[in-house]
């Protein structure tokens, strides 16, 4: 019985779920592209994105559970910082976060078509490592970003997803970029990505997975400077881990990190 629901599930991705994701990427670019143009950018360069999101995650029949929502005040900016299990990770934080919000994403993102074009026109911060000048770019560009009120930015501190559905280390950068402007951390955990994608199955196959994301209490900045950067780290790690399934519980190494 569990192979005919696998094989089913798979004719439907190549009848249904392929040319929806198709078509409905090329409507969201398009949108985003003429409305970033034409009118506001805030609006622009972040619904179309939530919609496109939600139809990819809706359209694949993955149930979706949200906790902790309660936890993130209306007009605070925040920076949320989430593990990263796999490519449905974009997918599940786009579509059900609730915050209007900048990533911070790998500058090789922008190649991808139609996505890059979008993720460029809406303004999204292409994190570039080729260089000390690239990186402090980044920065400045993050932080202009933020001082313009109510926006968030998501960032994956660990840098890369996860090849075994465990967390690996957290590099400094989004908390040295909350420590600069004080602004609260907010950890998120995402379960169930991995399962539905791995990163050793990109391009193939999804499976049928349920999604749960939890959005922990915001940390606080206490002071500002070498201290609190670490502070700030270690707690919203323990916090991701925390609200991790019992099987990827712990710290496993990535080999590109």
């Amino acid at each position: 019985m569990k192979l005919l629901v696998k094989v089913l599930y798979r004719i439907y991705q190549i009848v249904v779920v392929l040319p929806v994701l198709v078509l409905v990427t090329i409507l969201t670019a398009t949108s985003v592209g003429i409305g970033t143009t034409l009118g506001d950018g805030h609006f622009w360069g972040y619904y179309p994105g939530r919609w496109w999101a939600r139809a990819i995650i809706r359209v694949c029949l993955l149930p979706v559970t949200v906790e902790g929502r309660e936890n993130l005040e209306k007009d605070q900016s925040y920076v949320f910082v989430s593990n990263h299990q796999g490519a449905f990770d974009i997918f599940l934080i786009y579509g059900f976060l609730g915050r209007n919000f900048k990533w911070m994403m790998k500058y090789q993102l922008g190649k991808i078509p139609f996505v890059g074009y979008a993720c460029r026109k809406s303004h999204q911060i292409f994190v570039d490592k080729r260089g000390v000048g690239k990186v402090r770019q980044t920065y400045e560009v993050a932080r202009k970003t933020l001082e313009q009120g109510n926006l968030s930015v998501v960032v994956f501190p660990e840098g890369s997803r996860s090849f075994t559905g465990h967390m690996g280390t957290f590099k400094k950068g989004g908390f040295l970029l909350a420590d600069e402007l004080q602004l609260p951390v907010v950890p998120l955990t995402i379960n169930g990505s991995f399962d539905i994608m791995p990163r050793t199955r990109d391009w193939r196959f999804a499976n049928w997975h349920p999604l749960r994301l939890t959005i922990h209490q915001p940390i606080y900045p206490v002071g500002q400077g070498p201290q609190n950067v670490q502070a700030t780290m270690h707690q919203a790690y323990d916090s991701v881990m925390s609200a991790l399934d019992e099987k990827y519980q712990g710290f496993v190494e990535n080999p590109d990190q």
